[in-house]
């Protein structure tokens, strides 16, 4: 990534680091809001490490196979500012797509869970990282390199944008402006993301834009009536072991596998959404969603 590049990140990552976590940890204290504590936020600066290091041992790979697909890129003369906006929405609903099938196939779900499992949301949660993205998230980018969009300004528009997508995860904001909140990913979006209620389950999957979400049939807003639980349906056993935390749906998915049951049924339990079950022993978000809604209807 080019110098320039590089201090862009580094400016705006900067304050988040230095002034705005601090801030609302000390406000958390200081007004017993309770976002922190020091176990859950130990796991996040943890995950966020591993993440960390598997993303730079696998940049290098990422870089060569999007060189590789600009090498046949489509021939555009660009207008700067168009070019940048353009992959900026070309970017945020690729994201999008994969948030959505990483929250619709248990195989990426297994990858994803980890940034879900914590019981707590504060901006250290933004951190929580889905350690294992770095092996195939760029994948998604192929057709950008494609199309035209240089390899490093890619990796720096999607660096760009995760930055922004730390900032939405705080309790401290309730609302913004009405413009806002109709265009934008903000926090009270993101917080019914993180729920584990059931209306709120895989919904609002936006990284900056929340639009994709309006336009695609996954937009929920956080209601009063239905104040937000933050975590999984099902909470972790030993949420704080530093393997479990990341294998743990690995291993669930490894038993179901060796379950006595027709190979294309276990070939559905690995790309189906999770909670899919050939025998209805267990329920999808969208099932769980229906029987909630028509009990809900019939109050």
């Amino acid at each position: 990534m080019s110098e320039l590049h590089k201090q862009i990140l580094l400016l705006l990552s900067i304050p988040i680091y230095a002034i705005l976590i601090p801030l609302e940890l000390v406000l958390s204290h200081f007004r017993n809001w309770r976002f922190y504590s020091w176990k859950e936020t130990a796991i996040n600066v943890y995950l966020n490490l591993v993440n960390a290091a598997i993303d730079l041992l696998l940049r290098g790979l990422a870089l060569f196979v999007l060189i590789f697909f600009y090498k046949y890129h489509a021939v555009n003369s660009w207008n700067p500012i168009a070019y940048w906006a353009l992959l900026f929405f070309c970017e945020d609903v690729l994201f999008w797509l994969e948030h959505y099938i990483d929250h619709h196939s248990r195989l990426f779900w297994a990858v994803h869970v980890t940034h879900h499992s914590s019981e707590e949301y504060n901006l250290t949660t933004g951190f929580r990282s889905s350690v294992f993205m770095p092996f195939y998230r760029y994948l998604y980018f192929i057709p950008l390199a494609l199309i035209g969009f240089r390899p490093i300004d890619i990796l720096f528009m999607y660096a760009l944008t995760q930055t922004y997508g730390i900032l939405v995860h705080t309790q401290a904001i309730k609302s913004l402006p009405k413009w806002i909140e109709y265009i934008f990913v903000t926090p009270s979006h993101h917080r019914v993301h993180h729920a584990s209620n059931i209306p709120y389950l895989d919904k609002n999957m936006g990284m900056v834009l929340i639009i994709w979400d309006r336009l695609f049939g996954t937009f929920v807003p956080e209601m009063p009536e239905e104040p937000v639980r933050y975590g999984l349906t099902k909470p972790l056993e030993n949420p704080h072991h530093p393997v479990h935390i990341i294998f743990h749906e690995w291993k669930a998915i490894a038993g179901t596998l060796k379950r006595d049951i027709p190979f294309k049924d276990k070939f559905r339990y690995l790309f189906k959404a999770p909670g899919w079950s050939h025998d209805k022993s267990s329920q999808t978000a969208k099932e769980m969603q229906a029987e909630w809604n028509k009990e809900h209807k019939d109050k």
